[in-house]
């Protein structure tokens, strides 16, 4: 038998939040701000080393990138996202320079969850998320869409997409 398509969408597209945000944004803030005091010190000084004018840049570059970069990297990237389901697989594809296409078997999917807002909109995830504080997936708990783990972000109708993947694996779609 053929393959065809149950469901086509896209992410949630602009800003947007996650639950980790109550704990990033704070952080952010803390880092960015000392990283700001400190390098706007060190440059107020009339003769300061070369070596601390520079010491502090890296920082402040790592600051703006956790307090606004983050939102407008995750926002530019879902915008090149689409998703699909099939009566086999879930597809995403993620174009531009973190480009990448998966394809999950539904035979073999691993187990999904779903967390959803009021409004119906929610995210569809298959596998465990990134760790929050790092490990080798780098970005991926700051950046949502460069989560190692398939998802789908922020999707309209994510309880009616989450129930036809369920009836699909039991070989009902």
């Amino acid at each position: 038998m053929g393959e065809r398509l149950v469901w086509s969408g896209r992410p949630g597209q602009g800003l947007l939040l996650t639950s980790r945000d109550a704990l990033l944004i704070p952080f952010s803030l803390v880092w960015g701000g000392f990283a700001v005091f400190w390098e706007s010190t060190v440059l107020v000084q009339p003769n300061a080393p070369t070596f601390f004018v520079l010491w502090g840049v890296p920082f402040v570059l790592i600051g703006l990138y956790l307090m606004v970069g983050r939102f407008l990297l995750d926002a530019w990237i879902r915008g090149g996202m689409l998703y699909a389901v099939t009566n086999k697989r879930i597809l995403i594809s993620r174009s531009g320079p973190f480009s990448k296409f998966t394809a999950l078997s539904l035979d073999r999917l691993p187990d999904a969850s779903i967390s959803e807002s009021a409004g119906g909109r929610g995210t569809i995830r298959f596998g465990e998320p990134a760790p929050m504080w790092a490990g080798r997936n780098g970005m991926a708990s700051w950046t949502p869409s460069l989560d190692s783990a398939p998802q789908f972000i922020a999707i309209e109708n994510a309880r009616s997409v989450f129930d036809q993947i369920q009836l699909a694996t039991r070989g009902g779609a």
